[in-house]
């Protein structure tokens, strides 16, 4: 249950009981309306409550000041938070009203969660050489903080298809992998036609000149011949693990409809 609905249900329940006015009641939601007004940005609060997760801070483009202010908004709110492409100074200042701040270097995110937060089901992120690490990491970061249990296997790369072998009873066991790879992105391929799951494929813009930054790539996993591969837009890691999470957690969000 999110912090919205906690609030919301527990002041439906102080009003049934009379134990406080719909006025009250009302002045106890004014805070929580659907969105936010900054001047220079408009946070949808209400992000939450209709995909399980908040608004995510997407850094670049952003100056320090600004970033930080909505990254404190959302955190306001309670429950986990995301910033992605962010720089250490900006997480330097996040910190100083988040203690439980963390900021992964590799990936340049900052989470907010709280200690201990349970993870479920399972998702795999491969990487094909470690230049394409910090895109994994990014889909890595973004499933874990949305609450999947991740694991990672980097540097398995078509150049050496054997170090991707030793693995492949991890690759059954997740229920969505994540495959990342630059250059020629033939991994998602392979993956793909190793196991019966389904693939989120990130090209990279990780090679040389004809590599055309990821474009080459990305063509190639467009042109995939194994079944079941998704593919992303170039670099785009968080993308990928915002959709393996989606696909990890189906069961358990159509448990809780029902």
């Amino acid at each position: 249950m999110t912090p919205d609905e906690k609030l919301l249900r527990e002041t439906l329940r102080l009003v049934a009981e009379k134990k406080i006015t719909s006025d009250e009641a009302v002045k106890r939601l004014s805070a929580y309306s659907p969105s936010e007004h900054l001047g220079y940005a408009t946070i949808d609060h209400h992000r939450r409550a209709r995909q399980g997760f908040p608004e995510v801070v997407y850094c670049e483009g952003k100056t320090e000041k600004d970033a930080v202010e909505i990254i404190k908004k959302i955190a306001g709110r309670g429950g986990a938070t995301l910033a992605t492409r962010a720089s250490g100074a900006i997480y330097l200042k996040v910190k100083k009203f988040a203690r439980n701040a963390v900021f992964h270097e590799r990936s340049r995110a900052i989470t907010i969660e709280s200690a201990g937060a349970k993870k479920i089901g399972k998702i795999l992120v491969v990487s094909a050489g470690t230049s394409d690490v910090p895109v994994a990491e990014e889909a890595a970061v973004t499933a874990s903080v949305m609450g999947s249990s991740v694991e990672t296997v980097y540097d398995v790369g078509v150049a050496g298809i054997h170090r991707l072998f030793n693995h492949v009873e991890k690759l059954k066991d997740a229920r969505a992998i994540v495959v990342v790879a630059g250059m020629d992105g033939a991994l998602a391929s392979v993956v793909g036609g190793l196991v019966p799951r389904p693939v989120v494929a990130v090209p990279t813009s990780v090679g040389y000149g004809a590599s055309f930054g990821g474009l080459s790539a990305l063509l190639a996993m467009l042109n995939s011949c194994a079944a079941g591969v998704a593919v992303m837009n170039i670099d785009n890691g968080f993308g990928a693990g915002a959709l393996a999470h989606r696909i990890n957690t189906l069961p358990e969000t159509l448990a809780e409809e029902k």
